[in-house]
């Protein structure tokens, strides 16, 4: 599950996110289309995203293809 189904999974904009995370919303906008890839972030931003979205394992945030249980 890429960013983007695991931020709408959590009913957070780009924004709510941005603001949680300490990231700005513009990186996660880039990160959701591809214009950026989730992959070149470096840990501490993974991290952050993870603990902003309540994803207990960075691989899911990761890899988008994998099925994300954040419970």
């Amino acid at each position: 599950m890429g960013l983007k189904e695991l931020r709408l999974k959590r009913g957070m904009t780009q924004r709510e996110l941005a603001q949680r995370s300490g990231e700005h919303h513009v990186e996660i906008a880039q990160i959701e289309t591809g214009k950026r890839n989730v992959r070149a972030v470096s840990l501490d931003t993974a991290l952050r995203l993870c603990d902003a979205l309540r994803v207990a394992n960075p691989r899911k945030l990761l890899d988008p293809d994998s099925e994300t249980s954040a419970d």
